[in-house]
């Protein structure tokens, strides 16, 4: 290959991860949460927030396992994420110590957090605590 060949195909790779690390969610049942918006989107019912970074893989890990939740559980249980880089005064007021950490609120409260790698079952059970799945 020549020069230009490779050139070429390192900026298209480059884009191509470039567009993958975006922030937020592509899931349209998944709510970006914000300083703004974060105390309207939770007052309510039981909100699944996930504190995330656009750098860490495993919030990336979690991405599909989320957006599944939010779709079954559409209705019954928001799921929101906050990008602890955009959003620190959340993160900070929250403890936010490592990412993941997904904390589920109930009318505004926060009543449970999960930190690190969570599998479905164990969101899915955490969230039935407060709101019937089923």
């Amino acid at each position: 290959m020549n020069k230009i060949t490779l050139l070429i195909i390192l900026i298209a790779s480059s884009l191509i991860t470039l567009s993958s690390c975006k922030s937020g969610s592509s899931d349209k049942n998944i709510v970006t949460l914000t300083t703004s918006n974060f105390v309207d989107e939770t007052m309510k019912g039981v909100v699944m927030v996930d504190f995330w970074a656009t750098w860490c893989m495993p919030c990336k890990a979690m991405a599909p396992v989320l957006e599944e939740i939010a779709s079954q559980t559409k209705g019954k249980v928001k799921v929101g994420k906050v990008d602890v880089d955009a959003n620190g005064p959340l993160a900070n007021q929250y403890g936010i110590q490592a990412i993941p950490t997904i904390i589920i609120f109930k009318d505004g409260q926060a009543v449970e957090t999960l930190v690190g790698i969570q599998s479905k079952a164990a969101l899915v059970n955490a969230l039935s605590k407060y709101v019937p799945l089923q």
